[in-house]
């Protein structure tokens, strides 16, 4: 009878399943847990990578249609469309060649300029034209995607402009494409000043594609409307210079001690398809420092290198001056009276010694025997005194050449 029983069992035609409350949790739990992953870690920036160089051809795919028809649009206009639009861009062209002669002049004032002040910054920014290729969804979000990435040199961090302005900064990099991050987007804020006045200030993102705000501006800051705002350069990430936006409307409240300040972008964020992607100087404050010193230090060793300017020469008459003072100590005539030293003479060695230089030269000994004077103090030794002839105050002995200005007896030995 069991047999029979078990024989009767019917076995069911499906399977069954877990129930579709728990698989639905068991996903959004998976879900969450991706995407925690994803914002608080690096794990999964490989494998995005890897989507994202898979998905490329999709968005080749997706841009196919708009091309084919922009092509097929370019092949059927009409002949005077291209007449009236080949004028157009004539007399564009004519302006434009015009400001480039005025450019070209300011450029090269300029080069000379840095090179008087020993600037390093001599030659334009390289940039490299990308192509706009994808806008992210999320209304609160304002990224876009462009069809150049890491193997055409493209890094996080580097500044996008249009024709107009500045666009944002790349935030991501894949092998063929990158992401950029918007000037407007919430989290993006930028330093700017005033180009009329230097006025500093930070323009930060307000999440209207039409609108900056200016934030921390006081309530007295020379800043008015119709201020175009430029990229201030501070931070080292944006080059200084570029336009950033233009004020538009500057709300003064005597109780705040700050002024409501909006600008509008001058960057055609949400029209533009083409942009410039700018590699700058992407050395870091260190290495730019260093590189400097090593220029200071260059520049030391090539001005110790440079031969020294020779000193003042004395003047030709200085040399033959000292001999001469020397020499010209005058004799007095014979028969004058005799001068009695006012100090013994210092020499009283041998005949062989220096002779003592008397403060006055000695008269000549006729002048003594006429008047019958005689010397207070005995001569030198080695002195003879013959009578009809000079005394001998050392005159005898070997001539010697003048003695110089600096042993002449000063004016208290007199």
């Amino acid at each position: 009878m069991g047999a029979f029983c078990e024989e009767l069992t019917i076995k069911p035609i499906f399977s069954k399943s877990p129930a579709l409350g728990l698989r639905l949790l068991i996903l959004a739990a998976l879900s969450v847990g991706v995407m925690v992953t994803d914002a608080r870690f690096d794990y999964l920036k490989p494998v995005r990578s890897e989507l994202a160089l898979v998905l490329s051809p999709l968005y080749e795919v997706a841009g196919f249609p708009l091309r084919a028809w922009e092509g097929v649009s370019d092949q059927f206009s009409s002949r005077t469309e291209l007449m009236a639009e080949n004028e157009r861009l004539k007399a564009e062209q004519l302006l434009l060649q015009r400001r480039l002669q005025k450019l070209a002049a300011l450029t090269e004032q300029n080069v000379r300029l840095r090179e008087l002040l020993n600037s390093a910054a001599l030659v334009d920014d390289k940039v490299l034209v990308g192509e706009l290729i994808g806008v992210d969804p999320n209304p609160y979000t304002h990224r876009i995607i462009i069809d150049k990435g890491a193997k055409d040199g493209v890094f996080v961090g580097q500044p996008v402009l249009d024709a107009s302005g500045l666009m944002g900064q790349v935030v991501e990099v894949m092998p063929y494409s990158a992401r950029v991050l918007l000037l407007t987007d919430v989290t993006h804020s930028i330093p700017v000043q005033v180009n009329r006045n230097g006025l500093r200030a930070i323009a930060v993102g307000t999440g209207n594609p039409e609108r900056l705000e200016l934030r921390y501006v006081a309530d007295t800051a020379d800043i008015k409307e119709g201020d175009l705002l430029v990229s201030s350069g501070l931070g080292q990430r944006f080059p200084a210079g570029y336009p950033v936006a233009t004020v538009s409307k500057v709300i003064h409240d005597s109780g705040q001690p700050f002024a409501v300040v909006r600008a509008i972008p001058t960057a055609k964020l949400n029209r533009s398809r083409y942009m410039l992607l700018v590699f700058s100087d992407t050395r870091t404050p260190e290495q730019r420092a260093n590189d400097a010193a090593e220029a200071q230090e260059a520049a030391d060793r090539h001005a110790a290198q440079r031969p020294a300017a020779p000193a003042n020469p004395p003047p030709a008459g200085a040399s033959a001056a000292q001999p001469a003072a020397a020499s010209a100590t005058p004799t007095p005539a014979a028969g004058s009276h005799p001068a009695t030293p006012a100090k013994p003479p210092a020499a009283q060695g041998s005949g062989s010694a220096h002779p003592a230089t008397p403060t006055k030269p000695p008269a000549h000994a006729n002048g003594a025997a006429t008047h019958g004077a005689t010397p207070s103090k005995p001569p030198a030794q080695g002195a003879t005194a013959t009578p009809g002839q000079p005394a001998a105050t050392g005159s005898q002995a070997p001539r010697r050449l003048p003695q110089p200005a600096a042993e002449l007896p000063d004016e208290g030995d007199r």
